[in-house]
């Protein structure tokens, strides 16, 4: 019988079956390996004591102090009405700030008798706020002093004191007690960086940092241990990708070159404007990549309102030409009835192929979503089996068995993040031959997270805007802090309609959930209640505009709960200038397009990401005149999410706030749940920061590939893989 390898070895079997259980339920964990690769998130040092000051919000954190003060309370309480509850609340300190901890009820007396002035020792718990001052409610705690001496050494060896990323059940301190039982396995990790290359830049081996990662004597053990494991992930990663682009490069496809004086010709030739130098360029890029008998995987990254759609309709129309058909896959109905409306009345007649009016050079473009009726889903299934219709534009409707394609030679996926990848796949596997694919967002992604998570797509940004757009004024309402703001913010949407155009508000929650916070049955704090009041919802908002301070003007209302037809006329009205003000959920988020809509009012703004709320802001200024947006929130000014506010009302540059946007959130987002299925594999390296890393992997990374594609020579490296790539983020980079 094979000996399984030390790396593989089962948690369970080494840690025993209770704390195997907790690592993988909370952690991810499975393996000898797994948790050898669960890094410290920082250290600290002995005699040195965590800034208090900087402890973030909800979160479970683990901090070395010091005790100041402990007090024993008691108090009268439903359970101990005779005034026998009893509350232990002790103060720590760093010198530089103090926290409070808080124990009830039975769980005061251990720490009553351990936790006197002048103890030191590591507490964890999660950040909570009570009398608007930060606190940890029944933290765990280790004490660090000298009548534990052997088992706080053993636990704690050398002057660098490992914190690991840690959950409630489990804490930092535990998880380095089971890291020491596992170490001595470090010895049989297999070193996927070929060996060239690691001592061409200096690297120690893996088991060398491992080793220095987990039990550092001196903070350059630390550097070393993370220049080495940086390398691993961005180069192992950069592989997978490259492997990907690589096998794609193999495909056979067919080649689509617009024919001379076609429809694509035509469809220029009515432009009522000059495409910009971006879109030019961009588009002969595609046109380059639709001409090669290999499938085009490419990237169309472009700001809000640069013209994307023009460019990706023009590849569609140059598919057409070319015998092939085209299909625009969109996250939501909104958008797929939005992008079919406007696709239409930029073809004009170009796009009533077959139809009396048609001209010679026109097409069929034809809707399909899942709400649509019988009749009109079997007859728009026709066009596109038989050919008829060279452009459909559709939902996951789709994807469905039953949609059969004449031949489909290009996929255009709007919005990709908003996707699983099976769907996308699902949609590529319809073509008789794969079809060419172009991937669009409008959500910035800054070079490096692009060679990260689409490092598999070649990429092109459209980074100017169309002439005729006009700036947006972005401007932080402090409702709470200055209440008039508010007031004046309506009273500039009743200025906006007065000149003849038309306002959003947007707000996080529709509010016809069963799940309302205020019919819970339990009474909350005042506290929490200035915490944690439910987002404000389109429903109750729309209701006090109406009769409130926007009295007198149309007011409506869009989500996505709401029926299909109505959905597509409430759009319609606005669209049509008949409604003033639309107050809605983002559904409006992407690529709705009202050029007359110039102001946005977006409540509990802190509520929304700054992708997001630049996305929103996008949906105003499409027209010539000047857009104004007012990000509404009741956050106090010193907050995280007020500085996140700021930073989106200062820039309208979509790169800019993408950075913004990667540094406030954990790296693990990078290549996140929704798109993989599975947890992140960057933990070391910061796709910010390591920009030149990255870069220089993905040129090895090619180099390995371009020399040998299966890894033959490189079994350290294929098991790296393996390791990396389990099925489901295989599955994510092969559909891409």
């Amino acid at each position: 019988m094979d000996l399984v390898p030390a790396l593989e070895e089962p948690l369970k079997k080494v840690l025993g079956p209770a704390t195997a259980k907790v690592m993988a339920e909370h952690l991810g964990l499975h393996t000898v390996g797994d948790l050898l690769h669960h890094y410290p998130r920082r250290y600290e040092e002995r005699g040195q004591l965590t800034h208090l000051a900087d402890l973030p919000m909800d979160e479970h954190v683990t901090v070395v102090a010091q005790v100041a003060d402990a007090r024993l309370l008691t108090f009268a309480s439903a359970k101990a009405p005779r005034g026998k509850g009893q509350r232990l609340e002790v103060t720590i300190t760093d010198g530089s700030g103090q926290l409070k901890l808080v124990f009830f009820g039975n769980g005061v007396h251990k720490p009553h008798k351990e936790l006197l002035p002048g103890t030191r020792a590591l507490f964890a718990g999660k950040v909570s706020v009570f009398n608007r001052r930060l606190q940890l409610a029944h933290p765990a705690y280790e004490l660090l002093r000298g009548d534990d001496v052997t088992e706080t050494v053993d636990t704690w060896a050398g002057a660098l004191i490992p914190l690991y990323p840690a959950t409630a059940k489990l804490e930092s301190w535990k998880i380095a007690k089971s890291v020491q039982t596992v170490l001595p396995s470090a010895q049989e990790a297999t070193d996927p960086l070929p060996e060239s290359l690691r001592a061409g830049r200096g690297l120690v081996p893996l088991p060398e940092a491992l080793l220095k990662i987990h039990r550092p004597h001196t903070k350059a053990d630390i550097e070393d241990a993370r220049s080495r494991l940086k390398w691993d992930e961005a180069f192992v990663l950069q592989v997978a990708l490259a492997r990907r682009r690589h096998a794609d490069a193999q495909l056979p496809a067919v080649a689509r070159r617009p024919k001379k004086n076609g429809l694509l010709s035509a469809f220029d030739a009515k432009l009522p404007f000059t495409l910009t130098e971006g879109q030019q360029k961009v588009s002969k890029e595609i046109f380059d990549d639709l001409a090669t008998e290999h499938p085009m995987h490419r990237l169309l990254q472009g700001e809000v309102g640069s013209g994307k759609t023009m460019v990706a309709l023009r590849a569609m129309l140059a598919v057409v030409d070319a015998g092939g058909q085209a299909a625009m896959l969109a996250p939501t109905e909104v958008l797929a009835q939005q992008h079919h409306r406007s696709i239409t009345e930029m073809m004009g007649e170009l796009a009533e192929g077959g139809m009396l009016g048609g001209v010679e050079h026109s097409t069929k473009v034809v809707l399909l979503t899942g709400s649509m009726g019988a009749a009109a889903r079997r007859q728009a299934l026709l066009h596109l089996v038989t050919g008829e219709a060279g452009i459909v534009i559709g939902t996951h409707a789709l994807i469905e068995d039953k949609v059969q394609f004449h031949d489909l030679g290009l996929v255009v996926v709007d919005e990709q993040h908003r996707f699983g990848v099976e769907q996308r796949d699902a949609l590529r596997g319809k073509g008789k031959q794969p079809p060419h694919l172009l991937v669009m967002t409008a959500t910035p992604i800054p070079r490096t997270v692009a060679m990260t998570v689409f490092g598999d797509l070649e990429t092109s940004v459209l980074d100017q805007l169309p002439a005729g757009r006009s700036p947006i004024a972005s401007h932080v309402v402090p409702a709470a802090d200055k209440p008039h703001f508010l007031s004046r913010a309506w009273e500039r949407v009743r200025e906006e309609v007065s000149n003849g155009h038309q306002a959003y508000v947007v707000c996080p929650r529709i509010g016809d959930e069963d799940d309302d916070p205020k019919k819970s049955k339990k009474k909350p704090s005042p506290e929490d209640e200035a915490e944690k009041r439910p987002p404000l919802a389109v429903l109750d908002i729309a209701g006090q505009l109406a009769k409130g301070p926007l009295q007198g003007l149309k007011v409506e209302v869009l989500h996505g709960r709401m029926p299909p037809d109505d959905k597509d006329a409430v759009m319609r009205r606005f669209a049509a200038g008949e409604t003033d003000v639309l107050v809605a959920t983002t559904v409006i988020e992407v690529g709705v397009n009202v050029p007359n809509a110039t102001a946005m009012v977006i409540m509990d703004a802190d509520r929304f990401g700054v992708s997001q709320l630049h996305q929103l802001r996008g949906r105003v200024g499409r027209g010539s005149a000047a857009g104004l947006c007012l990000l509404v929130t009741e956050m106090p000014e010193a907050s995280p999410a007020r500085q996140r506010l700021t930073a989106v009302a200062s820039t309208l540059d979509g790169f800019e706030l993408s950075r913004i946007d990667l540094e406030q959130r954990r790296e693990g987002d990078v290549l996140g749940q929704a798109q993989s299925g599975a947890r992140t594999s960057l933990r070391m390296l910061a796709v910010i920061d390591d920009e030149e890393i990255i870069a220089e992997a993905r040129d090895e990374a090619t180099a390995v590939v371009a020399s040998d594609p299966d890894l033959e020579h490189l079994p350290g490296l294929r098991t790296a893989l393996q390791a990396l790539l389990d099925e489901e983020r295989e599955q994510y980079l092969e559909k891409g």
